[in-house]
């Protein structure tokens, strides 16, 4: 076999293999919290959602 066969093999074979080692990765969990519940009557009250309560 001559070089040039056996290096096109050789950098086919190494670029399949790239290509399948780069799997996407997995998305993050999701960390903010879920939006408040409005309540009618504060939602009356405020004309809109309540203020967010202090966070302690």
């Amino acid at each position: 076999m001559s070089p040039l066969p056996r290096l096109f093999l050789a950098a086919l074979v190494a670029a399949a293999l790239a290509a399948c080692s780069q799997a996407p990765a997995a998305p993050g969990p999701e960390l903010s919290p879920p939006p408040p519940r409005v309540d009618a009557k504060t939602q009356l009250e405020y004309g809109g959602p309540p203020p967010r309560g202090p966070r302690y």
